[in-house]
């Protein structure tokens, strides 16, 4: 749980609990900080941890919906809360089922201390929702928030540091370590249109890439997994024709079994 300095005044923190990553990119004027982690307690021990970097007031982006980039608001504000506007919508219509989904989950891996934690956290949506593109000016910096089609999620917004190629790309990049694999699907995730994000974030030539989870990768990650990406597709046209069988598929995918399970029955 230390800073990592991509460049100057630009950071990924990585922390054990879901290997995730968050961001803090800082200007002359003020500083924004990209995820805020998943209930009360971790959002105050990350804003405690911008602290030690920056006295600057800050804003804060999420990337997408999910608990564990975007329910550790409370420390931060009040501040500009932004995020596209498919995350204000999944927040305001499920996000209260989300917390007792995870409550739920780690009373039941016996973690009271994580479910008593989220008992106490209030979700925060967003007051700066994003359509397509918006830029926030920190002050010799201008940070771009761009939505460039539905990957992970159906709301997935890039932070973009075009001063020094730096790219924070949520959970629609991840880095496999820690259990992981480069992807996560679910119900809102799109093969099709995944591959063609990974293509608009290669033709934004990043030097780096901060995934959701794990370390930052580099664009021959980017590259790799986007050919895995059409590898999936042709795998699910080949169970949808039925040439192949779920399992057949599994055998010959380069990704682990439950995601390449996971990638057959997303849209």
């Amino acid at each position: 749980m230390t800073w990592l300095e991509l460049a100057d005044g630009v950071y990924a923190r990585r922390y054990e609990e879901l290997d995730l990553t968050v961001g803090l990119v800082v200007g002359t004027d003020r500083c924004l900080v990209v995820d805020v982690r998943g209930d009360v307690e971790q959002g105050a021990e990350l804003a405690a941890a911008v602290r030690e970097i920056t006295p600057l007031p800050w804003s804060v982006v999420y990337t997408h919906a999910h608990f564990d980039h975007a329910f550790g608001t409370t420390a931060f504000l009040p501040c500009d809360v932004w995020a596209h506007e498919g995350c204000l919508a999944e927040l305001t219509t499920y996000g209260e089922g989300a917390r007792r989904k995870w409550i739920e989950h780690y009373l039941a891996e016996n973690r009271p201390e994580m479910a008593k934690a989220l008992e106490r956290t209030e979700i925060t949506v967003p007051n700066r929702p994003v359509a397509d593109t918006a830029e926030i000016h920190l002050g010799g910096r201008v940070v771009v928030l761009r939505f460039l089609g539905r990957a992970h999620t159906d709301h997935d917004l890039f932070v973009q540091v075009p001063d020094v190629g730096i790219i924070y790309a949520g959970d629609a990049v991840e880095n496999a370590e820690a259990g992981f694999s480069a992807f996560s699907f679910n119900e809102d995730s799109s093969l099709a249109e995944w591959v063609r994000v990974m293509d608009e974030i290669l033709a934004l030539e990043p030097k780096t890439v901060v995934a959701g989870h794990g370390d930052p990768v580099d664009t021959a990650f980017i590259e790799k997994h986007r050919e895995g990406l059409r590898e999936l597709i042709a795998l699910k046209a080949q169970v949808a024709a039925g040439d192949l069988t779920t399992d057949e598929a599994v055998a010959r995918s380069s990704y682990p079994g439950d995601v390449t399970k996971a990638a057959l029955a997303t849209s």
